[in-house]
């Protein structure tokens, strides 16, 4: 019988596992706030919920669509830069040689560091957000392209080139297919750094945005709404990583077969 494209993530005992994990882990901490009995310090899980609730009222929809706006632009700038340099790079040894010590430099470098020098740059504004979103996103994308494309099976680049392939159709055809699940890894990897270059970003200068609500609420000491932001922020980031690993069985299964 075929399993759906979500259905792996249902299997038991896999499921069953994750959810007890989640319900101890919020038994836990539940137990926890309640003994500490201090707000300020840890607020508890039926707290933070309580807090949700009123955000999904009305007052966090603006910062949302914000910080999703920044988010996905600069993510689809770096999937584009990355996957693109990562090919050509993959292909040409004389731009990978040249490339590599700055690629090296950037992914070591914080986007902590970064955030400030780009809000100087581009202001307070989406674009330096967008900014810190694509510079640490398209790295570990360009990382797994180019280790995909370079991974490519020989035997099926023989086969294309003994049928008279062209370049670009062994790209299209052989290398790029079988470098879908490095690309989806490296999107794993970019969808947890965005997430954080979104933070990084909005801390440092923002009028909205999730990042914003977590620097406000520390300023106020609140740690249920700062708990209820990173909340939102882990959610969307489970989300889109199982998103991700079932774009990865529904595009990429075929290699399974082999």
């Amino acid at each position: 019988m075929r399993v759906g494209a979500f259905g792996g993530l249902f299997k038991k005992p896999a499921f069953i596992y994750g959810a007890l994990s989640v319900v101890v882990g919020l038994a836990l901490w539940e137990a926890a706030a309640r003994w500490l009995s201090n707000p300020f310090f840890l607020a508890a899980p039926s707290d933070v919920f309580h807090v949700l609730v009123e955000f999904f009222e009305g007052p966090v929809y603006p910062h949302l669509w914000i910080s999703f706006v920044e988010f996905a632009i600069g993510l689809a700038l770096g999937a584009t830069v990355g996957v693109g340099l990562g090919i050509v790079m993959a292909l040409n040894d004389k731009v990978r040689f040249v490339c590599d010590p700055w690629i090296a430099a950037l992914y070591a470098m914080p986007s902590v560091a970064l955030a400030p020098l780009l809000i100087l740059w581009f202001g307070v504004g989406i674009w330096s957000k967008v900014a810190v979103v694509f510079l640490v996103t398209s790295i570990p994308i360009l990382v797994n392209t180019l280790v995909g494309i370079k991974g490519a099976d020989v035997r099926l680049l023989e086969t294309a080139r003994s049928f008279g392939a062209s370049t670009w159709q062994e790209i299209w055809f052989v290398r790029l297919p079988w470098s879908v699940p490095s690309l989806v890894a490296g999107l794993r990897l970019a969808v947890g750094r965005g997430l954080v270059g979104i933070v990084v970003g909005e801390l440092f200068g923002a009028r909205a945005g999730i990042g914003f609500l977590i620097f406000d609420a520390s300023q106020r000491f609140d740690s249920a709404s700062l708990l209820a932001a990173v909340t939102i922020l882990s959610v969307a980031g489970v989300a889109s990583v199982y998103g991700l690993e079932a774009l990865e069985r529904r595009v990429g299964g075929w290699k399974g077969l082999s």
